[in-house]
């Protein structure tokens, strides 16, 4: 019998309409259950096109027995990365931060509240790899919360201080002006790869969002630095492996710093 997500508009939701999991679309009656059977939330990220969340999905949520063992111990909440971007963005930032990497399929375990506490990517239905099976992480989770629940409430208010305090704080409400883009530009400017353009390190995403603020602040300001970082960040994705030079465009991401070795969708 299909799930609530039969309702759903997205795609990739509507992949795991049938799964026999119980799962919620991203709403805030979803947490509103949590909080009734006093229980976490299990939050899953993924897309329509992400190679690894269809195997997760194959392996796991389409899975009987670990199934009713999500039911059980969890209130399980399904989003699409591209129709919540915001809410993807958030706890991507929490996986990274305290794993130090992220992907897709996102898996974390939140407090009815949404605070995160335990966290990871995918894992598969038995230990390999170093990664403990999907369902050690379900029984390990689910215990931690029954046995040690202080312990984790601490945790996950200690993780979103942290969160909290790395956030830019704009002394007045509404869209920021062109001190604060200025400001954003510099901080830009520190996370910038001069060697191979974009930002950070592996995987390197694309960063189309930037790209077009630093050309928008260009054309207003005429800043020579905003500029250079797209055009090193263009050139660099260009003559890199993540561009499809027979057949035309990108791969979503490269799995690597530099370009080269690109994730296979496009």
């Amino acid at each position: 019998m299909p799930n609530r997500l039969a309702a759903s508009t997205s795609p990739y939701l509507l992949q795991h309409a049938d799964n026999p999991v119980d799962w919620w679309p991203w709403s805030p009656e979803a947490f509103e259950e949590a909080r009734r059977r006093d229980l976490p939330v299990l939050l899953s990220v993924g897309y329509s096109s992400c190679h690894w969340c269809h195997v997760m999905a194959h392996e796991s949520f389409e899975d009987e027995r670990l199934a009713g063992l999500v039911n059980e111990l969890f209130v399980p909440v399904k989003v699409d990365r591209e129709e919540h971007p915001d809410v993807d963005a958030v706890y991507m930032e929490a996986v990274q931060a305290a794993t130090g990497q992220g992907g897709w399929p996102m898996t974390v375990f939140c407090t009815p509240d949404g605070e995160p506490f335990y966290f990871g990517t995918y894992f598969p239905p038995r230990p390999r790899g170093g990664l403990p099976s999907f369902e050690q992480v379900l029984r390990g989770v689910a215990g931690a919360w029954r046995d040690r629940r202080e312990e984790v409430a601490s945790a996950a208010a200690d993780l979103v201080r942290q969160l909290g305090s790395r956030g830019p704080a704009f002394k007045e409400r509404g869209a920021p002006g062109e001190e604060d883009q200025r400001a954003a530009v510099q901080e830009l400017l520190r996370g910038f790869d001069e060697a191979r353009g974009g930002f950070g390190g592996a995987p390197k995403f694309p960063p189309s969002m930037v790209l077009e603020f630093l050309l928008r602040h260009h054309a207003r300001t005429g800043d020579p630095e905003a500029l250079r970082m797209v055009e090193t960040t263009c050139r660099r994705m260009a003559e890199g492996g993540i561009c499809d030079q027979l057949g035309g465009g990108f791969a979503r991401y490269s799995v690597d710093a530099a370009w080269v070795v690109p994730h296979f969708e496009k």
